[in-house]
């Protein structure tokens, strides 16, 4: 394909509706990248549209919707996670969903399938949505799609608002041994980093641990954000038994909660921490844990005074 076609042609982003796919589409139109977005049928796409973003009306489980989404694209971006977003559709999204998708790219001769997978995933059988994406990583490269993984730790952003502003609150909530060190990132800076990998300089098949310069523990995430802001605040963590307890139970009815208390299980072993090498070789310095941490202190700051 003559490369001027892969700056004429959109990139298909799946999950634009999403607090992650949303700013995946932004960061591509400051790129100048022509997008389209995979929108389900009953979701409202106005406010993509009014941004010049095509729009593709299908669904991750149905694999004719998501190849006529694909014909005439260059590249696919997906961010969509059945975990996160809940519904009864949960895990066959991240299960048969994204084995569609690969199967759409391979059908379609899609040039990149850039592919929003999770730290560590590799190693965590016992954590569903982690595993998923694993498997995803796997389906893409039996069938021969040329695709990046991107594996990025935990979400600060998520993370440090599962209780509201903690700059209003003063506390965190973990659920987790608030001392042990783990790899974090910043959505918008995740975005970045995925519209880049549509013409990052990488290898099919590649799997990239997203992260910033040292992993750091929940403490030190509340000390360094309540220097920054002039406020005590504290972590409320919630002990690994009494998280496990529920999860078993809860569990039962609602497997998420089971799927979660898996996760902060993994956290406890120290185990979830980026090696940041190859970030930094395609896409630039490492953001420092310190510099991330100021400017998401100054923004919640600013949220505060709307």
């Amino acid at each position: 394909m003559p490369a001027t076609d892969s700056t004429t042609l959109p990139v298909l982003v799946v999950g634009a509706t999403g607090s992650l796919g949303s700013k995946v589409v932004d960061e591509l139109l400051g790129r100048g990248k022509n997008v389209r977005a995979l929108v389900r049928p009953a979701s409202d796409a106005s406010r993509l549209e009014s941004r010049g973003v095509q729009i593709a009306r299908g669904d991750m489980l149905d694999v004719d919707s998501l190849v006529a989404a694909m014909n005439g694209a260059d590249a696919v971006i997906t961010t969509a996670a059945g975990y996160t977003r809940g519904g009864k559709n949960a895990n066959d999204i991240d299960t048969i969903g994204n084995a569609n998708l690969a199967e759409a790219a391979h059908r379609t001769g899609i040039r990149r399938f850039v592919l929003t997978s999770i730290l560590t995933s590799d190693q965590t059988p016992q954590v569903p949505h982690f595993w998923h994406k694993k498997l995803a990583e796997d389906k893409l490269e039996q069938l021969g799609v040329p695709f990046v993984a991107l594996r990025p730790g935990a979400f600060l952003d998520q993370v440090a608002t599962m209780a509201g502003n903690p700059l209003d609150k003063g506390r965190l909530i973990w659920m987790s041994k608030a001392t042990v060190p783990l790899t974090f990132v910043r959505t918008s800076d995740l975005a970045a980093y995925l519209a880049a990998a549509v013409d990052a300089e990488a290898e099919a098949g590649e799997r990239i641990d997203i992260g910033w310069d040292r992993p750091v523990s929940m403490r030190e995430v509340a000390d360094v954000m309540g220097h920054r802001a002039g406020k005590k605040i504290k972590v409320w963590a919630v002990p690994s038994v009494v998280v496990r307890a529920v999860g078993a139970v809860v569990g039962r009815f609602y497997p998420v909660v089971k799927d979660m208390a898996a996760m902060f299980g993994w956290f406890e072993t120290g185990r979830y921490v980026a090696d940041s090498r190859r970030q930094e070789q395609l896409f630039g310095p490492v953001p420092t844990a310190k510099d991330v941490l100021a400017r998401f202190t100054d923004e919640l700051r600013t949220a505060q005074h709307r």
